[in-house]
């Protein structure tokens, strides 16, 4: 497995999926390795990350006697601010074909997209460099809101801390879903998100609101979404009174409490529903949604499907 990095890296970027596989080798039983993994640059040496820290490299001439299995190209400042490097394109172009899986994390899909590797595929990319990203190549078709996408060999996620994601991902393609959820819980992740998973969540999203009143409620109602959730239950919580809870919520929010309780179900239902083994009914109960008849409704309501 072999990381390529350039000036400016995002540490998040390499050090998430880094971490993440190392993770799985701390696993085996009998000290096996089953990832090895090597973190190269154009010409090796001392990379400067954005944050400042200097990473020790290897060359990406090194690659040329390591079995590439897996590349990850990892984002960063550069490659977008500036133009990419002749040389570190071509690069890329020679050894993404020769790996059996290529991953670009953040704004590594401007690297891969220059190498000539994207052209016709959908890929994943964080919101705030999508509209660019479309701009320079309108070859592609660009999700800027799932956290990552597989489309063929080719893996692209958000970055940042979708690289989790992403690496858990491949893990379970390796290894199997028992291994990534072991994984996922050594390292102490909230919940272990799909793909399709949003950028930005529910939760997330009315945090952003402005309004801190209601993030221990939120909370709440994230981890109790099988529960009779109604209005004036939530209004006991935060010591309201149930007209009052109502005016007030939907007047700082923006949205009604049953909204936010609905986006918030259907969005657990759509991380439930990527196993496929687990029934409909199950599901609808997990997320509070009574029955398949309701959650059939609500999806058609929320997505048209």
């Amino acid at each position: 497995m072999a990381f390529l990095v350039d000036q400016q890296v995002n540490l998040l970027d390499l050090c998430s999926p880094l971490q993440t596989f190392e993770t799985i080798n701390q696993f085996s039983e009998h000290g096996e390795r089953r990832y090895e993994s090597l973190v190269v640059s154009l010409h090796g040496g001392l990379i400067t990350s954005s944050c400042g820290q200097k990473l020790m490299t290897a060359p990406i001439a090194a690659l040329d006697d390591f079995p590439l299995d897996t590349l990850i190209i990892t984002g960063g400042r550069a490659g977008v601010e500036h133009n990419e490097p002749a040389q570190l394109i071509a690069a890329i172009a020679r050894l993404a074909p020769l790996a059996r899986r290529t991953c670009a994390l953040s704004t590594g899909v401007f690297l891969l997209a220059a190498a000539g590797q994207l052209t016709g595929r959908t890929v994943s990319a964080h919101w705030s460099w999508a509209h660019a990203l479309q701009q320079r190549y309108p070859d592609m078709q660009i999700d800027s809101d799932r956290i990552f996408i597989r489309d063929g060999t080719i893996w692209t996620s958000a970055g940042m801390t979708a690289g989790l994601d992403l690496s858990l991902a491949l893990i379970e393609q390796d290894y199997g879903h028992g291994m990534s959820m072991r994984a996922a819980r050594q390292l102490v992740m909230f919940i272990k998100r799909p793909g399709v998973q949003s950028q930005v969540s529910v939760s997330l999203a009315v945090q952003s609101s402005g309004d801190s009143q209601f993030d221990d409620l939120h909370a709440w109602v994230a981890s109790n979404l099988c529960e009779d959730l109604c209005v004036s239950r939530l209004a006991e919580k935060v010591c309201m009174a149930p007209r009052t809870f109502a005016r007030t919520y939907t007047q700082r929010l923006g949205r009604t409490p049953a909204k936010t309780i609905e986006a918030m179900r259907l969005e657990a239902a759509c991380r439930a529903l990527e196993n496929l083994a687990t029934p409909l009914k199950r599901i609808a109960a997990k997320v509070g949604m009574l029955s398949e008849q309701t959650m059939h409704r609500a999806f058609k309501r929320a997505y048209g499907i």
